[in-house]
Order: structure tokens, then sequence, then C-alpha cells
């Protein structure tokens, strides 16, 4: 059995490395001119690319494989003020240089839309926008020659009938563009759609389940984690599942994510996790984002039973 360990979007060591950096629709607004407000979008989105770049050479040199980019790239993307421009034209060589990277080192790269992207919404305009955003995030991965790059998201929110909100979802999925279809990962959440209902809905439309722990502590009915899991693990085929895990800030604020992970519950995890012997990835989510990630393995490579090879891989 072999884990992978990646986190998300953003580290805590690099300095000056942010690859989320935007504008305002009002500092936009008042920038004089087209060619100008468009040169500001440029340089910006130029700036996040070559961050993302140092990222991911970063992670290549700590051995981290496993990483989840931001949604925010590309300022206002998908803004009504921005349609006119081809940020992919634009910036063609920047988005390919990342692919490249990812390719180069055999990275799985990620996306997680927003949440207010919502393919449930009983509301024609969050639709209309949710589709904007999903094929953003489909725009930026095809312009780096990613094939198998993913996008995670949830079911959405339950509004006045939970059944109709399912099933506006399978409908509205079923709509989607291949593209995009064949990217989404489908996770449970921590209020709404527990893990036990989303298997469903992953069973029916086909989709690749992403188990979060800390979500299903958070909203389940019951399940033990083992009697779910390899339910989980069938959804994806011959493909490596993809977990997500992170640790309640405390009791009293027990959906928010904490700073770091609490050793003690990722081991008994990891334990169980072994008993099936399968191949996962666990993307690793905390406040304090790669520092969290190595202030684990550290701990793990301290840990009897366990060995740690590669930078982030544990076998």
């Amino acid at each position: 059995m072999l884990v992978r360990l990646g986190y998300v979007a953003m580290s805590m060591e690099l300095e000056n490395c942010s690859s989320s950096k935007t504008i305002t629709v009002k500092t936009y607004e008042h920038i004089a001119g087209e060619e100008a407000r468009i040169g500001r979008l440029r340089r910006i989105t130029a700036e996040n690319l070559n961050n993302l770049a140092r990222l991911l050479y970063y992670n290549a040199a700590n051995g981290v494989h496993l990483f989840r980019i931001t949604s925010k790239l590309v300022p206002l993307a998908t803004h009504p003020l921005t349609a006119g421009w081809d940020y992919i034209a634009d910036l063609q060589d920047e988005f390919a240089k990342i692919g490249s990277i990812a390719r180069e080192n055999k990275m799985r790269l990620s996306s997680h839309p927003d949440h207010f992207t919502l393919i449930n919404s009983p509301r024609k305009e969050v639709i209309a926008a949710s589709l904007r955003d999903l094929d953003y995030h489909e725009k930026v991965f095809q312009a780096m020659g990613l094939d198998n790059a993913e996008m995670v998201m949830h079911v959405g929110g339950m509004y006045s009938s939970r059944e109709q909100s399912v099933k506006r979802f399978a409908d509205n999925f079923r709509k989607l563009p291949d593209g995009i279809r064949k990217r989404l990962l489908l996770e449970n959440d921590d209020k709404t759609y527990g893990a036990a209902e989303v298997l469903d809905i992953c069973g029916e439309l086909n989709i690749p389940m992403v188990l979060d722990v800390h979500h299903h502590m958070c909203c389940n009915k019951g399940e033990d984690l083992a009697d779910i899991m390899q339910r989980v693990y069938n959804t994806w085929g011959e493909r490596v599942p993809k977990l997500h895990f992170s640790s309640p800030r405390s009791e009293k604020n027990c959906r928010a994510h904490a700073d770091d992970i609490d050793f003690d519950s990722f081991y008994r995890f990891l334990i169980t996790a072994r008993e099936f012997g399968r191949d996962i990835d666990i993307m690793v989510e905390a406040k304090n984002k790669d520092r969290a990630l190595f202030n684990l393995i550290g701990r793990l490579k301290e840990t009897e039973g366990i060995e740690v090879v590669g930078g982030a891989f544990l076998v």
C-alpha cells in the first residue's frame, strides 16, 4: 500500500509566492482605458502563474506530488467585465509551463471550484454562474495540457426539498460538457450531504467520490468509516482514490479546520485504511498548509510500522 500526501494552494515556507493575487472590480473599473485594464490583469495573472511554477518546483524538491491549485489563478476570470479578454491565448506559454512541470514530476493536480458553484440551485442565474466557473477551471487545465487534472465539488444546497435538489444535481450534471464532466469528483460535505448519500449519487452518475474524513465526522448517519471505504474505493475503478483529511479547530467549532493535523486521529485513520490495502492519495487540509504537512510527516517518521519514502510517500 502506497499513500501519497499533499496540501492545498499555498506555501507557508516560501516567501512572496502567492498564486492568488487579484484585483477588485472597483479598482479595475477605475483604471483608465481597456488596454491598461487588460494589461493590469495580464501582469497579475503572469505573476500568479510564475508563483505557481515556483510552488511546483518547491513541491518536487520536497517529494510532494499531490497538490490543489488555487481557484483564483486568473483574477476576475468569470466576471462580465473581462469577457473579452482571452487569458488563455494571452498567457499560453505560462500555462504550458505549469503543465510541463507537473508532467515531468508526475504530479496529480486538482482544483476545488468555490462554494458558490452550485449546479443543483433552483435559480437559473446561479446555474449560469456555476457553469462559467466550471468552464474557467476546465480551460485552465486544458491550457496546461493536463488531461487528468481533476475538479472537486459538493452536491450543493438542500433548498426546499432534498429529493428535488439531488434530482437537479443529477439532471444538470448530465448536461455538462464532456470536458468538465470527466474531471469532476464529488465530495461529502459537513452539513447536508453525508458520505452515504453522496455514494448513492456517485453510483448513479458514475462519479468518483472524494471521502472527506473530517466532514464525515460532522455529518453522518452513524456509518463507521470502515463500513463505507470499500464503497468509496469502488467508485474509482482502477484509478487511485483521493481523500481529504483535516482536524477540527475545537470541539465547539468542529467544522472549521485546525492549523495542523491531529496526529493521533490521522494515525487511527491510516490504520483503518491499511486494512483495505489500496494505494490512496490524501490531501491535507490545514491552515498551516505545507508546514502542517511537513509537521505530520515528521511525526510519521518517528512512528514504528510506518516508513516515509521520497518526501511525502508512506508505505
